[in-house]
């Protein structure tokens, strides 16, 4: 029982819990002392709704490497009414007539939000500052100095505008990895002079992943109760299948098992080493002369679970 699951996460849960759901669903009793592994990769926060790929089992180990991949959001950004949440969640800090802004002069806005950009973690992300999350010092009222860090905006299409003294926009996002959606709706209202905040956020896509394709968790929990949840279930190597691969014969997945190099695979950068069956051995990193495994999913021992 391992793979990828596309869950369609409602609002009002953590991803937290809905890895917990999974969980409960795929593991049922413990195996052991040790409960099946289940995690996700890419946080969705509470008020968000769309996919969250929640990986059970051995691939897990893959979270690193989904997490990267590039997301694509639905989201609906209220202007004219700044929050220290940056987000409906929470407390209004200013309201201002938003009538002047037009739809045109929003585009602008969001054109100059486009391409490589410098964003300030929010206070209510996960980020840590000095070993503490900066969520944990907000909920203390805390604000400490944060870095910049850049980002790719690939994509921040107007698809709808409703102007009025609380305008609203509806975006298309897509942005690379690491990008809060919630700052860059703050730093539109901030570029058109009235404030802004976001108010709603769907993610449509992960990766190769699309919301179309997910579950909802009480479809899971049914699969489960039938014994038929590996249908929903999604092969390792399908999941990386957005990295270039190089199959290995009987000999090299030996080697890669045990963690050792293997000769240039024709690529430079991560590559999915695969078996002649197609099943996903490892994930490696090529430098242009040898191949290190950095994560191997099937070791040959049973033992070495990765290198680093």
């Amino acid at each position: 029982m391992e793979g990828v699951l596309c869950i369609d996460k409602p609002a009002g849960m953590t991803s937290h819990d809905v890895v917990a759901r999974v969980r409960r669903a795929v593991g049922g009793p413990r195996r052991g002392k040790r409960r099946r592994k289940v995690g996700h990769a890419g946080t969705l926060d509470p008020d968000a709704t769309g996919l969250l790929l929640v990986l059970v089992g051995r691939s897990t180990r893959l979270v690193p490497y989904l997490q990267a991949s590039r997301k694509t959001y639905e989201a609906t950004v209220a202007l004219g009414r700044r929050t220290d949440t940056l987000d409906a969640s929470g407390a209004v800090l200013a309201e201002v007539d938003a009538s002047a802004v037009t739809e045109e002069r929003l585009c602008e806005a969001a054109k100059e939000l486009t391409g490589t950009i410098a964003q300030v973690p929010p206070m209510v992300s996960a980020v840590r500052v000095d070993g503490e999350r900066l969520h944990e010092r907000a909920r203390r009222g805390e604000e400490v100095e944060r870095e910049a860090r850049e980002v790719t905006v690939h994509d921040l299409i107007v698809e709808d505008f409703v102007p009025g003294p609380t305008a609203s926009a509806s975006l298309l996002v897509t942005c690379s990895a690491g990008t809060y959606v919630r700052s860059l709706a703050a730093d539109l209202g901030e570029r058109l002079g009235v404030g802004g905040h976001l108010s709603q956020l769907r993610r449509l896509g992960s990766g190769r992943f699309s919301v179309d394709d997910a579950w909802t968790l009480e479809q899971i929990e049914e699969l489960a109760a039938e014994g038929a949840l590996s249908s929903a279930l999604l092969d390792p190597a399908d999941a990386v299948a957005d990295f270039p691969s190089v199959a290995v014969d009987a000999q090299g997945a030996v080697a890669v098992g045990h963690g050792k190099t293997l000769p240039h695979t024709g690529h430079e950068g991560t590559v999915a080493a695969v078996d002649g069956d197609g099943r996903l051995l490892a994930m490696l990193e090529d430098d242009g002369s040898v191949a290190r495994p950095r994560m191997v999913l099937a070791p040959a021992d049973g033992t070495s679970e990765e290198t680093r």
